[in-house]
């Protein structure tokens, strides 16, 4: 446990030196990938730890984002109030959603949750008067203000996203370590016996799925007022299926893995755009290379083969 929390804290005092070495683009390249890590460790969460694997995670993103945009685009409250309420958002929809979902499992789940996802997106579209539909709408400068400090600053921009993701990632190495934590890994491996020892797996599982949607709410009101855009895209399927590739190639179920994935697939793309306009196509040759040779993501082979107590 202390070699594993000095790993995890390791991470966290790395990203924080690079915010004084890094020239300006790969600066805020990290930026960006560390408010985006955020949303992937909400989905390993749910997916990683608990087994639900969900089509829909891209709402809870968008909500994070529109209810913090909206909130400052018709009123005056301030970006905290703003993160306040996309936080409560997030866990008001996912614990609709997962009242609701959960009731299924397996395809059925994953199908459900793209349902409400679509309709979600769906949403943003039809009340286009307040939310600009697909052009979307830039968060004024003047609303994104910390203590004074203004948000789009470079320097700012990239203290708060590490701030952010430091708080997402260390809560989510606390929460696997919780017997919480424990039980949710003993469901996704087997509900049956869980449930036949006396948990509540519902109720564990909508709990997961509550602090989920929370985290990956938290990801999207970051990335609005981190960039000060807020657009339908984000609510789309490519948005639900992005989180899931980041846990895939990281590592599902390590607490690592969402932010190896992330940074991963990032960079990929960011370099193979700048070969061919086809760089899509070595992302997807570098992907299936992963899958094929190392199928449990960078984190999940490292465990396997040199650390097995990586939580």
């Amino acid at each position: 446990m202390r070699a594993s929390l000095a790993l995890h804290l390791g991470l966290v005092a790395v990203l924080f030196a690079l915010n004084f070495v890094l020239p300006a683009y790969a600066h805020g390249n990290i930026a960006r990938v560390m408010t985006l890590a955020v949303y992937a460790i909400g989905y390993n969460i749910a997916f990683g730890y608990t087994g639900l694997l969900s089509l829909g995670h891209a709402m809870f993103f968008a909500a994070g984002m529109y209810g913090a945009g909206l909130l400052l685009r018709f009123t005056d409250a301030g970006a905290v109030a703003a993160f306040g309420v996309a936080l409560a958002c997030g866990a008001g929809l996912a614990l609709v959603t997962g009242l609701l979902a959960l009731r299924t499992a397996g395809v059925s789940f994953m199908i459900v949750t793209l349902m409400f996802s679509q309709a979600c997106a769906l949403a943003i579209l039809y009340f286009a008067e307040y939310t600009r539909g697909d052009e979307g709408f830039v968060i004024a400068a003047a609303s994104r203000v910390v203590a004074g400090h203004d948000l789009g600053d470079a320097q700012v921009r990239y203290l708060a996203a590490w701030a952010l993701f430091s708080a997402a990632f260390l809560f989510s190495l606390w929460l696997v370590n919780r017997p919480m934590g424990k039980v949710l890994v003993a469901i996704r491996e087997n509900e049956p016996r869980a449930r036949l020892l006396g948990y509540d797996t519902f109720r564990l599982k909508l709990g997961a799925l509550v602090i989920s949607g929370t985290v990956s709410a938290a990801s999207g009101a970051g990335y609005g007022l981190f960039f000060g855009y807020a657009g339908a895209s984000f609510a789309g399927v490519q948005y639900s299926i992005f989180p899931l590739l980041w846990v895939l190639l990281g590592g599902a179920g390590t607490v690592i893995g969402p932010f190896l994935g992330t940074l991963f697939m990032f960079y990929l793309i960011d370099l193979s755009s700048g070969i061919t306009d086809a760089y899509m196509l070595i992302a997807g040759v570098a992907l299936i290379g992963l899958t094929l040779f190392a199928p449990q993501g960078i984190a999940g082979e490292l465990r396997r083969r040199a650390w097995r107590g990586l939580p």
